[in-house]
């Protein structure tokens, strides 16, 4: 029970990667909140994860935007009022968004990456750190991804968002680690949850190609030649959540299957 009377809070926690820490975390003994828009999807997470054993004692839901900064405030109050404190927070929620050669890129979707992928990383940081500092302890995991580490044609402001996220992870790392505070990214491959099936045909068009072409393109750019999975990823945010964790910060971790390098 590596997270027994932990408390974290998880943006974008009711799918994909973010249900796969929240349940990585629960099994170690973690309470958990989760943030995302969709109440019914909430209600629905919270009704399997009690009927495996994890209550509203150990798991709460709070509707909001991660695009808005009350949104975000707000769920990181509501998780500190749910649970009497906060020790681990993780800024799962992001994505790509308007994907475009840049001279078609409107400033409303490079906006839009921003707002989604690195201010909302910011405000929660904040509204989080005053009790984490307050009691000498707490781990920030910020999700990043391959696309931070390098680029690709179309990805321009996805790819400028999870750069700075990482940038950001380095320095606030400087500014906490003597007070007791780890922050890292996560940088993963490609994992393909129901989110990637759902917008992944899109994003193939944008890159000129059809949506098993485009998987199997990513899978052959790794040195493990197949997509990451999401127990891979919650393994990683799990480690850099626990004691085990501790000398571990300001790192931009790549779990991507050796695709980035570096």
């Amino acid at each position: 029970m590596k997270l027994e009377g932990k408390v974290a809070a998880i943006t974008g926690g009711t799918a994909g990667l973010g249900r796969g820490i929240a349940e990585a975390f629960l099994a170690e003994g973690a309470k958990v909140a989760l943030f995302a828009r969709n109440p019914d999807k909430g209600a629905k997470v919270l009704e399997e994860l009690a009927a495996n054993g994890f209550g509203s004692d150990r798991a709460v839901f709070i509707a909001g935007d991660v695009m808005q900064q009350a949104d975000v405030e707000g769920f990181i109050d509501g998780a500190i009022e749910a649970f009497g404190t906060l020790d681990i927070l993780v800024n799962n929620a992001g994505g790509a968004g308007d994907l475009q050669p840049l001279v078609n890129l409107s400033d409303a979707a490079f906006d839009e990456a921003m707002k989604w992928n690195v201010y909302s990383t910011f405000w929660a940081c904040r509204r989080a750190l005053p009790v984490m500092l307050a009691k000498g302890d707490g781990r920030i995991i910020n999700m990043s991804s391959m696309e931070g580490k390098h680029g690709k044609p179309v990805f321009t402001a996805y790819t400028a968002a999870k750069h700075a996220v990482n940038g950001l992870t380095k320095s606030l790392a400087r500014e906490v680690g003597e007070a007791g505070v780890t922050v890292n990214t996560i940088c993963p491959g490609l994992v393909v949850t129901d989110i990637i099936r759902n917008s992944g045909p899109a994003t193939a068009k944008a890159m000129g190609m059809e949506f098993d072409e485009m998987i199997a393109m990513f899978a052959s750019e790794a040195a493990i030649k197949r997509p990451n999975t999401v127990a891979e990823i919650a393994a990683m945010a799990l480690l850099l959540a626990s004691k085990e964790g501790a000398g571990i910060t300001g790192a931009n971790l790549s779990v991507d299957g050796g695709t980035a390098q570096f």
